[in-house]
């Protein structure tokens, strides 16, 4: 999330009530997760494990609760007992929850020739192109972006907070809804069917490539970028984070895991799991996902093991008895 206009360091500080060392002088453009920052970036960490990674990232401040690590030069740290609700309130300045009192904004913005049906829900600052079609039933939420001529059939939501959790088992409630500020963008000429689900950035956006087609029951996670010509078939699951390359087609019950690349062109065959980055240009299957035709062969020989097994008893009874 980019601020309205930059903020100091110094004014940061006094907002979460945080100690500042390092570069004093420094201001923050934005927030951001680890996953997605960028320089001139505020970024939070609370795990000694992570610590070193938010430090050399690109992020210009970092919120963290310890002074007991080496400043990198340049950069700021702020440190708090609790870094991860000096984020909650740093959102909440920024882009605090505000009901919705109406089913459409007063501040949408809808381009010549779209169609929205009744009963969409349609929430702050949203932007729709133009020669778009909004089926009923539709979701979208505040700060959405709509490119021209997208059709979202019934029942979809576009925009719904991140399944993202800041976890600490030493408290009563482990998992706290790490409060998402980013949204989704939705590009040209895309088509997404009905009851499919896009959770908009935890901080940055989930962005959809021009031209991809999406059918029912798609849900995609927070912080994806889908490419440019992509297919995905009814119930593919995308996690969080995830880079689909252009071109890909993703058949049923595909699941990705979550921060992973599939390349350009790659196709996925139906009900076959994705744990790990593809390269593209492949056709893949099965669980693990791998080369189709190898996966085929595979269990070509998983049917033959009775056949073979057999094989070897026959071979053993007809052995000549070795005993004495």
């Amino acid at each position: 999330m980019k601020f309205p206009a930059p903020v100091s360091a110094n004014w940061i500080a006094e907002l979460i009530g945080a100690e500042l060392a390092g570069n004093v002088n420094a201001s923050a453009s934005g927030i951001n997760e680890i996953h997605k920052v960028e320089r001139g970036d505020l970024v939070f960490v609370d795990h000694p494990k992570y610590y070193d990674t938010c430090l050399k990232s690109a992020a210009d401040l970092i919120i963290i609760n310890t002074k007991d690590v080496a400043v990198p030069e340049g950069k700021t740290i702020l440190v708090v007992e609790q870094p991860f609700e000096a984020y909650l309130k740093i959102v909440n300045h920024f882009r605090p929850f505000v009901p919705a009192v109406k089913p459409v904004s007063d501040d949408v913005r809808v381009g010549e020739g779209t169609v929205i049906m009744p009963n969409v829900f349609i929430g702050r600052e949203v932007s729709i192109g133009k020669n778009c079609v909004i089926h009923p039933n539709v979701s979208l939420l505040d700060f959405t972006i709509i490119g021209d001529n997208v059709v979202i059939q019934a029942g979809t939501v576009i925009g719904s907070d991140a399944f993202y959790y800041n976890t600490k088992k030493d408290r009563d409630v482990w998992f706290k809804r790490m409060q998402s500020c980013g949204n989704v963008v939705i590009e040209d000429d895309v088509e997404i069917g009905a009851g499919c689900t896009i959770d908009r950035g935890v901080t940055a956006e989930t962005r959809i490539g021009r031209g991809t087609k999406m059918d029912n029951m798609v849900h995609i996670g927070h912080d994806t970028t889908v490419g440019k010509n992509c297919l995905f078939a009814a119930q593919v699951g995308i996690a969080g984070g995830t880079i689909v390359e252009d071109g890909v087609t993703l058949w049923g019950q595909v699941g990705v895991s979550k921060t992973l690349t599939i390349g350009a062109h790659a196709v996925v065959l139906a009900q076959s799991g994705v744990p790990s980055s593809l390269a593209g240009g492949k056709t893949y299957f099965g669980y693990p996902a791998e080369d189709a035709s190898l996966k085929r062969r595979e269990l070509v020989w998983i049917k033959r093991i009775p056949e073979l097994w057999q094989k070897v008893l026959n071979i053993e009874q007809r052995a000549p008895n070795n005993e004495p």
